[in-house]
């Protein structure tokens, strides 16, 4: 991992942090994106909570006032559920993707992040953890050039939309498409947004070329002080929501492509909706940050 994360040798193992609570909290009855998903998961404990000022970087007052008021089930959009925990969840998951950010870890949160607006929810996601970290990295840490590089199968779109036109974060993103949300297709990378559409079926051999030729001389170019991954597994062989043959050796390999790009790299969990096949998912990327 070059010269490894702050606060950790080169090669040290990458922490796993989490808390039990978001197994519990924000609950979805059998939505894709449930309470179980965590449950089979384990890391270290972290009770930390993002700051209403370090969300603000991100989301707007006035939305972020609707999270923190709702006060019984609903939807926030049709694919979206909210409850009456909802809010502790979504300040939880991005406090503990700032600590992963602190120490070099991966953070095993939900709900996950990566669709979230500035001003509304969407996608299962409520606060968008890797955008919030990337400011809090900015403004906090003093960390001034921010790398995201994202491989859930469904592109980042509210991640996107977060830094366009900042010449000082980097957003990278490799999903199956077309596919959901309808965003990052052909045609739409620029100086700073790097966008791999790929068709259904790529496999570990498509997803190493795109590195190869794409990922890796974009990020490296850039020359980030931090890279953040937004660490989806949904692009696995086995995922009942998307159509890729991603396998766990292929998302150890993601993993260690992503260690080795930047002098700091953290990495948070997005999608992966197979209970079955997550915790090995996580555990083999876990190997490769941490190689």
């Amino acid at each position: 991992m070059g010269t490894g994360a702050a606060g950790r040798p080169p090669g040290g193992a990458v922490d796993l942090l989490t808390n039990p609570a978001l197994a519990h909290l924000h609950p979805t009855g059998n939505h894709p994106e449930r309470q179980d998903r965590l449950l089979g998961l384990s890391g270290e404990t972290v009770e930390r909570y993002a700051s209403e000022e370090q969300l603000a970087r991100i989301h707007a007052e006035p939305y972020l006032a609707l999270l923190r008021a709702v006060d019984r089930p609903g939807h926030l959009d049709p694919d979206t559920v909210c409850s009456e925990t909802s809010w502790e969840a979504a300040t939880l998951a991005a406090g503990i993707t700032l600590e992963a950010v602190d120490r070099g870890g991966f953070a095993l949160v939900r709900p996950p992040g990566h669709h979230a607006l500035a001003d509304r929810a969407m996608g299962f996601c409520l606060v968008n953890n890797v955008a919030v970290a990337a400011r809090y990295a900015q403004k906090e840490l003093g960390l001034e050039r921010v790398a995201i590089v994202d491989f859930d199968v469904h592109h980042g779109n509210g991640t996107e939309a977060s830094f366009g036109g900042d010449d000082s974060v980097l957003f990278v993103s490799l999903h199956q498409w077309p596919f959901y949300p309808g965003t990052g297709g052909p045609g739409t990378s620029d100086a700073t947004t790097l966008n791999l559409p790929l068709a259904a079926g790529s496999g570990d051999d498509v997803y190493r070329a795109a590195f190869e030729t794409e990922v890796e001389p974009a990020v490296r170019g850039f020359g980030p002080d931090i890279l953040l991954v937004s660490a989806g597994f949904d692009a696995h062989e086995e995922d009942p929501l998307a159509s890729m043959e991603v396998t766990a050796a292929g998302f150890r390999e993601l993993a260690e492509r992503c260690a080795s790009l930047a002098p700091r790299v953290a990495a948070v969990l997005e999608g992966g909706y197979n209970l079955a096949t997550l915790p090995a998912l996580v555990a083999a990327a876990h190997q490769g940050f941490s190689a």
